[in-house]
């Protein structure tokens, strides 16, 4: 199991990944840098949330893990 910081970081990290490759997609697709980092913005938040929610229920979760 891990930390609760741990997850945090993680997710941190994962969304800003996420963050400059949805920017970057909208930009291309709308041609508008503000209407990009708008939908990457709301984006990042959301996915923010859920992945640390999927990542806490996970660390509950025993099935698939090998004891060492």
């Amino acid at each position: 199991m891990e930390s609760p910081a741990r997850s945090i970081v993680k997710a941190v990290t994962w969304q800003a990944i996420g963050l400059v490759t949805m920017t970057l997609m909208g930009w291309l697709a709308t041609g508008s840098l503000v209407a990009a980092g708008g939908l990457a913005v709301s984006g990042a938040l959301s996915g923010f949330v859920c992945f640390i929610l999927h990542e806490r229920l996970w660390a509950r979760i025993q099935w698939g893990r090998i004891e060492q």
